[in-house]
């Protein structure tokens, strides 16, 4: 085995052949010959992945695994690590993009004339890109020949990949998986809110052409810029500022100007003359230790000297020294940073000066922590020739609740992570800016437009004296009106009356009294046997990229609607499509949940965390397999359990051996309990809503007592 060689797990290798961790273990079992494990631990080994990749082609096991799904584990197992391999492989895809006749010359070499020559050539691209290699913080630099050799297996395969998908797709993809087989690693902005915040700064009073983000992170915000002239990116995260610097030079083309620099930005500000058309920023939140003692005297605090608890008071002002006369900065910030009294003599001076345009409150689960409705400032730096705005934008975009008159769907619960209707979002927020933005205000001292009720709008405009009182309070829900309670009285009253026929058929569904017998004692056989026999077929859900309805974990769980969508960029990739008939099990939670595919939710993608199992109905009844499957005792013995999880192996689930026209008889009655628990879920839902939008109309007035 060459030294330095790429490493593999069991599980890398399970995803390579595309069959289950099990089927490793008896291989390694089984088979004599298979790799002797390399690294790792006893209870984790590793193994070489040359000598995986050549046993795997040896056996017939590798013929189908898409080269994608190569490289990836070449990366993952690069044995200087993910990250640096990464790197790597964003030098070589911007030469091969740069330079694509010359690709062909390097490769011809052997490994170690392709590193010389690769280090050499990335070094000239680079420095084309990014400046000279001297410059104080270039966040990327060209590897060394040394560093490089390790990698030439990987870039070889990443090229031969980019080929067929595409230089910038191939990067993409590779990122992607990166960064969601490390979620606690990074703090990530989602394409939407990227999209929306790019959108706020470029509807100002002429084009965003050089924007400027001081926490990068992965380069989401600055990605979504349009077509900028210039881009400057500063990362504290080396890692992740090379990573955000290949990014961008893939993704724009070389007629946009590219400076990305490594340091703390509001310790070390990488670009303290610039003075851009935009700013975009999600800066970290709560930070303490954002140099609050060393900084007491920076000339950037011209709206007052932050607290030490208001770090993102302090990212506010470092936007707004970055941004030219009346250029726009908009920025992700925590919802207490409106209201925190520490905060609210520079909140005042920032409403005094004109400097705050409008505070936009998110969803929840708009982005990361998922759980809290973000808000949005827009900013605008103020001019001599400016007079302060009198007014301050307050737009709420959190979701009414919907009607429950369109089904069960329709009262799911709203909003939530991969959930949210970024159009509409979108919508809500650009219709509301746009309107502020080019006539001032979209209404007067608080007023609203001409026949749009107060409770329909997504925005108002409230006078700056108003909000300069002791708290300057700056959470738009202070400000807007209250949606009317549930759609208003006369929604209440069909939620009334869907609930009543929902808990009459909840009468009609319970079940009968049922006869007691002996515990009974069949013949059992497992999930894996019957896919080993071609009785079903499993599939695992989480791929695939393109247009259409994902069924999400939420929804197998609530019995709702496909409610999740596929990412729209990275290599084409086929989703699973599940079919009627399918049986869906979550594989985290350590609950007993199946759900059996119906003609409305057929054609959805399987999405993560979901495992199908696709019955053959010559062989299986679906309502047989989903019953048998959510047994308690079944899910005990089939899961495994971490010291955070559970996690469920359909493998290892049961079911007895019984004739087809015996598992219909019990399908119909698995049937009948589902339709139970459906209504009695829909009941849940349409009282709790009625309960509320009573208590919200009894609060408002809009529903009298008697």
């Amino acid at each position: 085995m060459p030294e330095n060689s790429t490493e593999v797990t069991a599980a890398g290798i399970a995803r390579l052949a595309g069959v289950g961790r099990a089927a490793v273990s008896n291989w390694r079992r089984r088979h004599a010959d298979f790799p002797k494990p390399v690294g790792g631990t006893e209870t984790s080994p590793s193994f070489a992945l040359p000598e995986v990749e050549q046993w795997l082609r040896d056996q017939g096991k590798l013929a189908e695994v898409p080269l994608r799904e190569r490289v990836w584990q070449q990366l993952a197992g690069h044995p200087a690590g993910a990250v640096p391999a990464l790197v790597h492989t964003g030098c070589a895809l911007l030469l091969l993009r740069t330079s694509p006749k010359v690709w062909p010359e390097i490769t011809a070499a052997s490994d170690e004339g392709m590193a010389g020559v690769l280090s050499l050539a990335v070094d000239k691209v680079l420095t084309t890109r990014f400046g000279p290699a001297a410059e104080a913080g270039r966040a990327v630099h060209a590897p060394s020949p040394a560093e490089l050799l390790p990698s030439v297996p990987l870039l070889r395969a990443a090229a031969e990949l980019a080929a067929g998908t595409g230089v910038q797709e191939t990067f993409e993809f590779l990122l992607g998986r990166q960064l969601d087989a490390n979620p606690r690693q990074y703090t990530l902005t989602p394409p939407g809110l990227a999209e929306l915040m790019a959108a706020l700064v470029e509807t100002g009073e002429r084009p965003a052409r050089t924007v400027l983000d001081p926490a990068a992170g992965t380069g989401a915000l600055l990605r979504a810029v349009g077509r900028p002239a210039a881009l400057y990116a500063q990362e504290t995260d080396p890692d992740l500022a090379a990573l955000t610097a290949l990014r961008l030079a893939l993704h724009t083309d070389t007629g946009c100007a590219l400076a990305a620099r490594t340091a703390d930005t509001l310790r070390a500000d990488a670009f303290p003359q610039l003075a851009a058309d935009a700013v975009l920023c999600h800066p970290p939140f709560n930070e303490r230790n954002w140099g609050h003692d060393e900084l007491a005297y920076d000339p950037r605090w011209e709206y007052g000297f932050p607290a030490r608890t208001e770090s993102e008071l302090a990212w506010v002002q470092h936007a707004l020294a970055h941004l030219r006369e009346g250029g726009t900065a908009v920025l992700l910030m925590p919802p207490a940073a409106a209201s925190r009294r520490s905060g609210r003599r520079i909140r005042a001076d920032l409403l005094r000066r004109g400097a705050l345009r409008a505070v936009i409150a998110l969803p929840a689960g708009a982005a990361p922590p998922y759980g809290i409705p973000l808000h949005l400032w827009v900013l605008r730096k103020p001019g001599s020739g400016r007079h302060p705005s009198p007014e301050l934008l307050f737009v709420d975009t959190a979701e009414p609740a919907e009607s429950p008159s369109a089904g069960p769907a329709a009262t799911a619960p709203a909003g939530g992570r991969d959930r949210l209707d970024w159009q509409a979002v979108h919508g809500a927020v650009l219709d509301a800016w746009q309107s502020f933005d080019d006539a001032g205000s979209p209404g007067r001292e608080g007023r609203t437009e001409p026949g749009h009720p107060a409770s329909a709008r997504p925005g108002r405009a409230v006078p700056v004296i108003e909000l300069l009182d002791d708290d300057v309070d700056l959470a738009p829900a202070r400000h807007l009106p209250p949606p009317a309670a549930a759609g208003g009285p006369a929604e209440l009253m069909r939620v009334r009356e869907r609930l009543t026929e929902t808990l009459g058929l909840t009468g009609t569904l319970t079940p009968v009294a049922v006869t007691l017998s002996e515990p009974a004692h069949w013949p059992l056989t497992t999930v894996g046997e019957l896919a080993r026999a071609g009785a079903l077929q499993l599939r695992t859900g989480g791929s695939g990229t393109g247009p259409g309805p994902v069924l999400t974990e939420h929804d197998v769980l609530g019995s709702t609607a496909p409610s999740g969508s596929l990412p729209v960029d990275g290599p084409a990739e086929e989703p699973v499509l599940v079919e009627p008939g399918d049986v869906v099990v979550p594989v985290l939670g350590g609950g007993s949940v199946a759900r059996v595919v119906d003609d409305a939710t057929a054609g959805a993608a399987l999405g993560r965390n979901l495992q199908l199992l696709r019955p053959d109905p010559a062989a299986l009844d679906p309502w047989f397999l989903a019953g048998f499957l959510r047994g308690t005792a079944n899910n005990r013995q089939a899961s495994s359990y971490a010291s955070t999880a559970t996690r469920l192996d359909a493998r290892r689930l049961q079911l007895p051996r019984l004739p087809l026209a015996e598992q219909q008889r019990y399908g119909q009655r698995f049937r009948a309990l589902a339709e139970f628990e459906d209504a009695l879920r829909l009941a849940g839902r349409l009282g709790g809503q009625l309960v509320q939008g009573m208590y919200d109309g009894l609060t408002d007035g809009t529903v009298a007592p008697e």
